[in-house]
């Protein structure tokens, strides 16, 4: 009898877990046509199954999973659907849960930068920690997030299966759109500096900013450099003060710019075409936009600290997030070594080439059939 994997996609859209949802839905596919997948999306999200094979169908659900009901509504709809097993593909696992589960978890952000009541805390980790130890098998997409659900909520080891995540594979190919007119789309005829991803508080922008002004006012005379732009893709920066105060107490209000979520066919335009991609995050639980920007061929400096040495390898300069000059020199030595740049360009892709969602959908379907087997 074949499996009924049933699959929570409701954050498809996402930035981060909708990156990968996505990716390990069409490696999924690509492999495996005997098994059956439900895919759990909001009402108006049915395009997630969108050029999938027919053993791939989509149930619509009405709430998002940070919904309170979630921990009542999402299970009773789950036992209807009688799944061999079901994939919660990021660590909110509803507290009612009873039909078999895995559960993959990216980081332990939520609760190590919880800034929230001591109650709220504690609810928190309860829920998680419970959630988890209920867990056919948790899913870590690092060693250093393997290490944090370990020591965070006291849960062994040997019930955490390290499954790495993977870039979009269209990173690694031409850009399909034209990059001039991109550009002129954007307003953008300078070298520039590139951040994509969240501007959480532990993103650690606020210095990538100092740094960036650090690094320009150094370069105010190079006759390529001394018009070094920041351009920052992700949230909308209102939703952040100390990033607007990290700009305006800089004096870098004309030279930074935010754009907020961009398609994907300019995005993939951004990361080829920075001069540098700088990624200062204070943690992480992966890190997959050091190695888009990789895979692309562009230089990275990044974090020393969490998972990110893990991920990048010797493929990119590697600094202290919390010290402002360290982070300005690794830009400076980025922008003006070209021996150094060539051989970050050679040994980035390589190290990118390293993950693949092949990989991480066969070993996620390896739990698939080992949990809904038995």
């Amino acid at each position: 009898m074949p499996l009924r994997i049933v699959l929570d996609v409701r954050r498809a859209r996402d930035f981060g877990v909708g990156t990968y949802i996505r990716g390990l839905l069409s490696a999924l596919a690509a492999i495996d046509s005997s098994s059956e997948y439900i895919l759990i999306t909001l009402p108006d999200d049915a395009g997630v199954a969108s050029g999938l094979p027919p053993n791939f169908r989509t149930v619509s659900h009405p709430q998002s999973n940070s919904y309170y009901l979630n921990h009542l509504a999402f299970p009773l709809f789950l036992r209807r659907l009688s799944p061999s097993v079901v994939h919660l593909p990021m660590n909110l696992v509803p507290l009612l849960m009873t039909v078999p589960y895995v559960v993959t978890v990216h980081d332990m952000a939520n609760l190590l930068f919880d800034r929230g009541s001591r109650f709220r805390k504690s609810a928190r980790r309860f829920l998680l920690r419970r959630g988890l130890l209920r867990a056919k098998r948790i899913l870590a997409v690092s060693e250093a997030t393997r290490h944090d659900v370990r020591d965070t909520l006291g849960i062994p080891e040997d019930r955490i299966q390290l499954v790495h995540n993977a870039p979009n594979p269209d990173f690694f190919r031409p850009a399909q759109a034209d990059r001039a007119s991109i550009l002129e789309r954007y307003q953008i005829n300078y070298p520039f500096l590139l951040y994509a991803g969240n501007i959480r508080p532990q993103k650690n922008i606020p210095r990538l900013v100092e740094a960036f002004a650090v690094a320009r006012e150094r370069l105010s005379r190079h006759p390529i450099y001394r018009d070094l732009h920041l351009i920052i893709i992700g949230d909308e920066i209102s939703r952040y003060p100390s990033v607007r105060r990290a700009v305006i107490q800089t004096r870098v209000e004309k030279v930074v710019r935010f754009l907020g979520f961009v398609p994907f066919d300019a995005l993939r335009i951004f990361f080829e075409s920075a001069a540098l991609f700088v990624f200062p995050s204070l943690y992480e639980g992966f890190g997959l936009p050091p190695l888009e920007a990789m895979a692309t061929g562009t230089p990275v400096v990044a974090s020393n600290v969490s998972s990110l040495p893990e991920v990048v390898g010797d493929a990119a300069l590697l600094v202290n997030p919390e010290k402002v000059f360290e982070i300005a020199e690794a830009i400076m030595e980025g922008l003006l070594d070209d021996d150094l740049r060539a051989e970050l360009i050679a040994k980035g892709k390589a190290q990118a080439a390293r993950f693949s969602w092949d990989r991480t959908a066969r070993e996620v379907l390896k739990v698939y059939r080992e949990v809904g087997g038995g």
